[in-house]
C-alpha cells in the first residue's frame, strides 16, 4: 500500500509556491482592488448608467470609477454598451463572466458584513 503525500490542488501554488508571474496575481489585483470589488457588487443586481455607479459606489472619484470600469471590461467582466444617441448614453453590466465572479465575491462579502464590526473592533473569534 502506497501513502500519498500529494496534497489537494491550491489554485495560485505551483509546487507549493505562489509564484511572482503568475497570472493569477495580476487578475487578483483587479478583481479584489477595493474599487474592482464595490463595482462588481454594485453591478450585482443589474445594468447601470455612469451616474448611478458613482451614486451607488460612494467615494469613488471618475478617474477611479473610468479606470475600474475599463480594466473590469477588458478582463470580460463588465460589459459596456454605448448608445448613439444625443446626448450619448453608456449602460455598464455583467458580463457571463462577471456574473459567474460574483456568485463568489457575494458569500465573501457576507462574511466579512457578519464580521467586519468584531474585526475593526478587534473582539471576539
Amino acid at each position: 500500500m502506497t501513502i500519498s503525500s500529494a496534497q489537494p490542488r491550491r489554485p495560485g501554488f505551483t509546487d507549493g509556491v505562489l509564484p511572482a508571474a503568475c497570472p493569477t496575481r495580476t487578475v487578483l489585483d483587479h478583481v479584489t482592488s477595493k474599487w474592482g470589488v464595490l463595482v462588481l457588487l454594485a453591478l450585482s443586481d443589474g445594468t447601470h448608467r455612469w451616474g448611478e455607479l458613482r451614486r451607488v459606489v460612494e467615494g469613488i472619484s471618475e478617474k477611479m470609477l473610468a479606470q475600474t470600469l475599463r480594466t473590469l471590461e477588458q478582463d470580460g467582466l463588465v460589459v459596456r454598451v454605448a448608445y448613439p444617441e444625443i446626448p450619448p448614453r453608456v449602460e455598464y453590466s455583467l458580463s457571463d463572466r462577471g456574473r459567474a465572479l460574483n456568485e463568489h465575491l457575494l458569500p465573501l462579502m457576507g462574511w466579512i458584513d457578519d464580521n467586519a464590526d468584531a474585526i475593526l473592533t478587534r473582539s471576539g473569534d
